[in-house]
């Protein structure tokens, strides 16, 4: 539910600006202020899981989830709907953490919780692709404003049925329940400062003021809470927790890879409505075959990552996920959705999925119970500034090189066309990247012999 109204909205945006009538720039607020809104504040609710309790959060997360998501659906002016958007992400930084912990922490077979880990993230990337089916097939038949009512009923069951199905998980003595708050303030502020300015560049120039000032604000608020953690007595974020070599790596490789995801998603979305003009719901359902991919995907890298290890499997999906993308960029504006399409969205999704799996068990490697929170937290948050840095790199630098083409004389569709091939060429390199990294910087993970939260349970009891 939380993953797919980061991507829900995508498909419907031409009917979101009709319908409420948002100017060019404002639209954009749609989506930058889910994303800023998530991103900045993910560390600080991981750190808030491991404190006051993951069921809490989690539940909390999820009130707070379906009224912002009213809120949208009940927008009458632009302001109405992007303080829904930015409730709905700060409810995602709640969650989302919190949500991982208790996965951790529920199976204590190392096999069993390999599988669950898999179900975790395989349902949030399926979330996040249904978004663009769901979104085409509700503004076709209905209105724009059902694909963010649908989420009301799917946080009432949870909220009815995780009190009596989850007991609170909360490990963190009387004496540390202090939050470290001048942290939390520098590495929000940081973090979005950052990402607001990544996607600032999507419409103004990288040497622009709107650009740099926001960019260089972010990475001095950054350094600032390097210092303060460094001398905190309780930190949001141990400089420690980073010592971890296969934890390090997992994290940066998932920025390359969720880049790579959101961009290529996006653009394919544009590319099928602009240039083969494709409807709502045509774009939609087209997107069926990647969930169905991921799915696979999961399942495969489920079994087997116990038998191969998690360096083998996440290295080789990242790589097998770049070919894909590289499939996709073999497309023109002649292309048809089975033999240009099709291929590359198969071959992407089916690896994309078989890492996520293996990708989750390494982004908890070594973790205790007092920083699991943290730790699904500092993943999902390199996710989410991994998607907007797809969004405003990669976007930005198809459309400049769409422009060039036309000042070149380039018909539009063609030149149009080109930007996206580039777009996805890069993706691809970023996925290669992450693969070759993980295959050369990761340590030995196997979840068969390595059980991280055994002794925690057995303080639980």
């Amino acid at each position: 539910m939380i993953l797919l109204d980061m991507t829900i909205v995508n498909v419907a945006l031409p009917l979101i600006q009709e319908g409420l009538d948002f100017s060019e720039s404002g639209l954009t607020w749609v989506v930058n202020g889910y994303v800023l809104t998530a991103g900045g504040l993910l560390l600080l609710g991981g750190r808030l899981a491991d404190v006051f309790g993951r069921r809490r959060l989690l539940l909390t997360g999820v009130v707070v989830f379906a009224v912002s998501s009213v809120v949208c659906g009940a927008a009458v002016a632009p302001w109405m709907m992007v303080a829904g958007r930015f409730g709905q992400g700060a409810a995602e930084a709640i969650a989302a953490p919190a949500s991982l912990g208790l996965i951790a922490l529920l199976f204590t077979d190392p096999k069993e919780r390999t599988k669950a880990l898999g179900i975790w993230g395989g349902l949030v990337a399926v979330g996040g692709t249904l978004g663009y089916v769901i979104s085409g097939v509700l503004t076709d038949l209905t209105s724009w404003r059902w694909i963010f009512f649908i989420n009301v009923p799917v946080a009432l069951v949870v909220f009815l049925l995780l009190p009596r199905m989850v007991g609170e998980s909360r490990m963190v003595r009387e004496e540390d329940h202090r939050l470290d708050v001048t942290g939390a303030i520098t590495s929000t502020a940081g973090l979005i400062a950052i990402v607001y300015g990544l996607l600032q560049a999507a419409e103004h120039p990288w040497g622009s003021a709107t650009v740099l000032l926001p960019l260089l604000a972010g990475v001095c608020l950054l350094l600032a809470m390097l210092v303060v953690e460094r001398r905190a007595k309780n930190p949001l974020v141990p400089l420690e927790f980073f010592a971890n070599r296969t934890r390090s790596v997992i994290n940066v490789a998932s920025l390359f890879f969720m880049a790579a995801f959101i961009s290529y998603t996006f653009m394919l979305t544009l590319f099928e409505q602009h240039v083969l003009r494709y409807s709502t719901l045509q774009t939609g359902l087209a997107y069926l075959p990647l969930a169905f991919g991921i799915g696979a995907g999961i399942g495969i890298g489920t079994a087997l990552t116990p038998r191969l290890g998690v360096r083998a499997v996440t290295a080789a999906g990242f790589i097998g996920a770049g070919v894909g993308l590289l499939l996709t960029s073999m497309v023109d504006t002649d292309t048809s959705y089975v033999g240009g399409i099709l291929p590359g969205m198969i071959v992407f999704g089916v690896f994309a999925g078989a890492t996520m799996p293996a990708a989750t068990t390494a982004a908890l490697h070594g973790v205790t119970v007092q920083d699991s929170g943290l730790a699904s937290g500092v993943q999902t948050t390199m996710q989410q500034v991994g998607g907007a840095l797809g969004l405003a790199v990669l976007v930005t630098l198809a459309l400049r090189y769409a422009d060039d083409e036309m000042e070149r004389g380039v018909p539009a569709e063609v030149a149009v066309t080109s930007g996206y091939v580039l777009a996805f060429r890069i993706g691809a390199a970023l996925m290669i990247l992450g693969g070759v990294l993980i295959m050369t910087l990761f340590e030995r993970v196997n979840p068969e012999l390595r059980d991280p939260t055994a002794e925690i349970v057995e303080e639980t009891r």
